[in-house]
């Protein structure tokens, strides 16, 4: 059984520098990723992915944020319950990402 994988600030950072091939999912509300996101995330809220789960390659790495990480482990434990192998949650979510790798992401 596969599970969900906590990934650091740090290391999303590292992946995304590397240029790693992984869909980087944002589970938040339309005027939160408005106001904040990272590039190049992908929004699908919460509440929608259920209905909109085949937009989502199973076969590919996922990395799932919020705001601070609680949506997107929810997000992250139901894709793993649908068959996506390899899903990583990203520890204390956007805000964690403003404060420790890019702090022109604005903090709500």
């Amino acid at each position: 059984m596969f599970s969900v994988t906590p990934i650091s600030a740090r290391a999303l950072q590292e992946k995304l520098a590397q240029h790693e091939d992984f869909l980087l999912l944002d589970v938040r509300e339309a005027h939160e990723y408005a106001y904040a996101h990272i590039e190049p995330s992908v929004l699908i809220p919460l509440q929608q992915i259920p209905a909109r789960l085949t937009e989502i390659d199973a076969q590919r790495e996922v990395v799932v944020l919020c705001h601070h990480g609680m949506r997107s482990q929810q997000a992250a434990e139901y894709l793993v319950r649908n068959g996506v192998q390899r899903v990583f949650n990203l520890t204390g979510g956007i805000d964690a990402w403003s404060t420790q790798c890019d702090p022109s992401v604005p903090r709500y």
